[in-house]
């Protein structure tokens, strides 16, 4: 459930994204007493709504008022974000002024990408996060770019190729692939990135780079080849950790949800 005003709003996780009942939106914005039938007046209103509605729209399993599981219209966030300008309602004024701002602050950072990072930086201090953490995210962010743009001038387009190559980076640097470092922190849906502590991040970002490095010089352009560039700039990074490690005493590779710390860091300063 998502809850807003107040009221629960209906959501369900499919295809890497929420999506949220159609039904709930319209009820909770609305002095509807019969959401069924404002939907059809809606979409009656606003015939590009209406010609794209089973695109926007996608029917899943949700838990009715009843307790059984029915199919229901749900709409992703940008769908939901669309169903909201079709609505004349106060209750609505509020996501289209937001909407309004947000357009006007995405033109301005078309204009200055300055803008999109400092936006991006502030987002995650809101959170909780230190600067000097934020700095190295932002570091990594690049670094991860890079290295995606040199696979993909090298023929990489599947997402499942990224996630390959990406693991094999992953696996040579923390034991471990991403989906399972994620259940050793603790996480399902969230980025790992965002639950790393600095040297986490750094040996993230000494892997990536060294793989990126690693594929020019090679001239790599079969998979097969960006794949062992990908476990070569791994192992790099691999060592890296096993030597802090040994010196250390003990392990870097931190089971703790840095995005739970901050929340409950925040809390105790308020």
């Amino acid at each position: 459930m998502a809850v807003f005003q107040g009221k629960n709003i209906r959501r369900t996780w499919h295809k890497n994204e929420w999506w949220f009942s159609v039904f709930d939106i319209v009820l909770v914005l609305t002095d509807s007493t019969d959401p069924k039938q404002y939907i059809k007046k809606m979409r009656s209103r606003d015939p590009i709504l209406n010609m794209n509605w089973g695109t926007i729209c996608t029917p899943l399993e949700m838990l009715a008022p009843d307790g059984k599981k029915r199919e229901a219209n749900c709409v992703n966030t940008e769908g939901a974000f669309r169903l909201i300008q079709s609505i004349p309602s106060q209750k609505a004024e509020p996501f289209k002024l937001w909407l309004a701002r947000v357009g006007y602050e995405r033109v301005k950072e078309i204009e200055n990408p300055e803008l999109a990072q400092k936006r991006m930086k502030e987002l995650y201090k809101s959170k909780g996060y230190s600067d000097d953490w934020v700095e190295k995210r932002v570091r990594g962010m690049a670094i991860r770019d890079e290295l995606t743009d040199e696979w993909s001038k090298r023929g990489v387009q599947a997402e499942r190729e990224y996630a390959i190559l990406t693991a094999e980076i992953s696996k040579a640097t923390f034991s471990m692939t991403p989906s399972k470092y994620k259940k050793f922190k603790g996480l399902t849906k969230e980025n790992i990135r965002d639950h790393m502590d600095d040297i986490e991040l750094i040996l993230t970002m000494l892997g990536e780079a060294t793989t990126t490095r690693f594929t020019r010089e090679r001239d790599s352009k079969e998979f097969q080849h960006l794949k062992k560039d990908a476990k070569d700039g791994g192992d790099v990074a691999g060592s890296a950790r096993r030597n802090i490690e040994q010196k250390l005493g003990k392990s870097v590779v931190s089971s703790e949800n840095l995005l739970l710390k901050n929340s409950m860091k925040a809390r105790a300063l308020t």
